[in-house]
């Protein structure tokens, strides 16, 4: 007698896998359209899993609740892509790192800084025009992509700290706060959607700034 599970059709975990890969991108695809439309007070969980035409448990399961949804959300914008590889193995940041003088740097993060701007900057002019509000969620969000923008500009200039390239007058710490304001997507903001400058511009200005930054 043959095994009960012999005529089974094999579990086939790819094709499961794959599926699950298509939905989460539908869900952030989704989110990205009602954030971009409504703004971050307006989408909840319900609403995104009706438009995404799944339950709002496959949501959750997929991805999270609203905090991990907009960071994804951001995260897919920032790189581009939904491969999960560090922002800073990518090529472009590794430009930065690798940047052997001072104007190298400037000019290689200023093109890093349009670059990631033009993807997520029009998500964060919405989901930032009226600041954090008291929502926990927002608070949240600001705090990780602050946080993470301050290590990515640290580990940035490591580079041209270990080649005596930054200015003997600052500190460490404080050329970082230069160049993590300046680089902010704030500053980003006002000149490219509120004051209309074309990106090309943002980014000769913003490499003209962090040369005279790094110049001591």
């Amino acid at each position: 007698m043959e095994s009960a599970s012999r005529g089974k059709r094999p579990y086939n975990t790819a094709r499961r896998a794959e599926q699950a890969k298509l939905t989460r991108a539908r869900i952030l695809d989704t989110a990205r359209e009602l954030l971009l439309a409504d703004g971050f007070f307006a989408m909840t969980v319900p609403q995104l899993a009706e438009r995404a035409g799944v339950s709002p448990q496959t949501v959750y399961n997929s991805v999270g609740g609203k905090a991990e949804v907009v960071k994804a959300v951001y995260d897919v914008l920032l790189a581009g892509d939904d491969d999960p590889t560090p922002m800073s193995d990518r090529p472009q940041f590794r430009a930065v790192v690798e940047a052997t003088d001072r104007a190298a740097y400037a000019r290689a993060y200023a093109a890093w800084c349009r670059m990631i701007w033009d993807r997520v900057g029009p998500l964060l002019g919405v989901i930032l025009a009226h600041g954090p509000g008291g929502d926990a969620v927002l608070e949240e969000f600001v705090t990780t992509i602050d946080t993470e923008r301050r290590t990515g500009n640290a580990n940035g200039l490591r580079g041209l700290e270990e080649r005596g390239e930054l200015p003997s007058t600052r500190s460490f710490d404080e050329v970082v706060d230069v160049v993590w304001t300046l680089t902010s997507p704030e500053v980003y903001d006002r000149l490219v959607r509120r004051s209309s400058w074309t990106s090309a511009r943002y980014e000769e200005w913003l490499a003209a700034q962090l040369t005279a930054a790094l110049a001591g």
